[in-house]
Formats: structure tokens, sequence, C-alpha cells
């Protein structure tokens, strides 16, 4: 397994994916590509578990038939998901560098580190799984630990990117391991006296709402959601309450509010990928729209508001295009409004 996880960190792969009565195979840039290994047996299913597992998760693992965990390789840390299938069990590895990137690093626009300046209040960073969202906050979050005399709590499940306390103090918290629960772990941070809360997912409403009282009580909370755009992760917090609770709701996350940062990543002419973004940051013609319920009106708002560091996903992506960076056929294949992206590059909007 140490050589297959060697093989494609030396490829440039994101995953692995391994199963029995099946030939390994990479993840390259978005695509599922074939490698030359044979057919996995289940003895060597069986040994691969035993060499990046403990005897308790593999216990663990066929009792439930799944388990999401995590393995240190000297090159790369590996998050491992193990499941059973009808042709037999499975294996996913996603591949995480041990260097952090920086956002100079990954070209984040700079309203990325203007809201990490911020004290307190509640930055989304969202996006459909594998679109860099991990990246781009353990960018972030290097980039405070780097700069600013604070104490960062981090719970995922499980821990991707690992931090060393610089001049912020960090604690990183993996759910299964060092907690039982987000939302306990969540709950708890609050009596640790953090001034910078990372939720690695806020998957239901009682983490949302411990989320949204942090942020009220002067912390800094940085979640992910797995939504495309501002308008449907505010459609989808809302969603979480009763239609009784809304308003009040509504109130609560206009004030709380710092932005929203909603990711993709596409292939570029290099042989890499580029993160493209949809930023929403909650101004006060934004908060006013919340307030009264009308989020669609944020979508005209949002491209018209670039001087606030906005942005929309067409005009990310036609940047990137411009710049040489991807092609017509990716810009159109990756926006979320293609007819759109079709008249930008044109010259028609």
């Amino acid at each position: 397994m140490a050589q297959l996880v060697r093989e494609a960190f030396d490829k440039g792969m994101s995953d692995i994916h391994v199963g029995v009565g099946e030939t390994p195979r990479f993840r390259d840039r978005g695509q599922i590509v074939a490698t030359a290994h044979p057919e996995t047996t289940q003895e060597a299913f069986r040994c691969w578990l035993d060499e990046i597992m403990t005897a308790a998760e593999i216990e663990r693992f066929e009792r439930e038939l799944d388990f999401d965990g995590a393995t240190q390789y000297e090159f790369a840390r590996v998050r491992i998901n193990v499941f059973d299938t009808l042709h037999g069990h499975a294996l996913v590895m996603r591949l995480i560098p041990l260097k952090i990137m920086t956002m100079e690093q990954l070209n984040l626009p700079v309203v990325f580190r203007d809201v990490c300046h911020y004290h307190k209040g509640l930055i989304l960073v969202t996006g459909p799984t594998g679109s860099g969202k991990s990246t781009t906050m353990a960018a972030m979050i290097d980039y405070i630990n780097r700069e600013m005399p604070k104490n960062i709590i981090t719970i995922e499940d499980p821990i991707e990117f690992v931090h060393k306390s610089q001049k912020s103090l960090i604690k990183q918290r993996e759910v299964g391991i060092n907690t039982h629960k987000f939302s306990a772990a969540l709950k708890a941070s609050l009596r640790e006296d953090p001034d910078i809360i990372l939720i690695g997912e806020m998957r239901d409403r009682e983490t949302v709402n411990t989320a949204m009282k942090a942020a009220q009580t002067g912390h800094l909370v940085i979640g992910t959601l797995h939504t495309n755009s501002a308008v449907k992760t505010i459609e989808r917090v809302l969603s979480l309450y009763e239609p009784a609770e809304q308003d009040t709701i509504r109130i609560s996350f206009a004030e709380t509010l710092v932005g929203i940062i909603a990711q993709g990543l596409c292939r570029t002419t290099d042989g890499k990928r580029a993160a493209y973004h949809e930023i929403m940051i909650n101004t006060d013609a934004i908060r006013d729209y919340i307030r009264r319920g009308e989020v669609d009106e944020i979508e005209e708002v949002i491209p018209r508001c670039t001087f606030d560091g906005m942005c929309t996903m067409n005009q990310t992506l036609y940047r990137l295009y411009e710049e040489g960076r991807i092609t017509e056929e990716t810009a159109l294949e990756c926006s979320p409004k293609p007819n759109e992206m079709a008249q930008i590059l044109r010259g028609r909007v």
C-alpha cells in the first residue's frame, strides 16, 4: 500500500480507489484513470487494511461496514474511507500534502485575507466534495497562525491538514478520536477560550445553532457546507428550521454572517487545477435582503459589487480564460450558468 500511495503522490494524483476484484485506479484532476496493477484479491485487500488501520479500527469496520479515518506517511497524510459493496470490500484514499499551501501559492483573491481579520462572525466555505474546501480553509488558518496571536480550535472528521502552533496557539480535534460528536465538541469549545473555531462540516441544526451562538458571542467561526452557491447556502441554512422559526433565524444569520465562499476546481492548460469562486460579502445591502427573505435578489447584487471583493463563478472562470489558464470548453463545462458564460465569452455581456 505504501508503494501505491507513493506512486499516486509522485504522479500528482488526488485519490486512490481500491476494491476487491478491481484493478487499483487513481483520480487525476477530476478523472478516474486505470493503473497497471493487477486485480486486488481479498487477501491483498486484508493485508492493506492491516497496513493502514489498527486491529480495533478493522474490527469497527467489520462491525459497521463503514470506516472513516486517516493515516500518515513521511511524504503525505491520507484520508481513508473503507466500505462494503456488492462485489466485496473497497477503499478510497484522499492524498493530502503535508506542506500547507499559502494563499499566494493558491492564487486566492485578497478578500480571503481580509475576512481572516474579522474578530467575530461566521465565514462559510462551500462546494461539492473534492472542490478544494479543505485546502482553502487550511491556507486561511495557516495565514492566521503565522500572522496573528490567536487561540484556534478545529473540529474535523477526520483531521486532514496538520497545523503546528506558530504566532497562534492551535488545537485540532478529530471526531471519533478526540471527541464523539461535532455538536458536543463545538459546545465544549466555547469554554476553551477560543478566538477562532473551525468546524469541518456543519451537518445539522444543532451544529448550525451552536456555530451562530459562537459567532454572536465574539468568536470567528469558519465552517463548510456542501452547497454550490451563496444563495443556495443561505437557503440550506434556513431550511434546517421550521417555518415558524425562520424570521428569527434570518435576523440572527444576517447579523452573524461575514461572507460565503462557494468554490469549485477546474482543469488548467498546464496540467494542474485551479479554484474558481463565488464570493459574497455580507454588506449592509445583502444583510437587508437576508433579513427580508429576498435571497434571490442577492444573485443580482454579487456581480456588481466587485469593489467589495465579491465575484460570481462566471467572472472568475472568465478571468482564468483571459489569462490563458483554462480553455473555452472548460469555462463552459464548469460554469453554473453556461448560457450566460457563452455570452460573456462572445463579448455580449
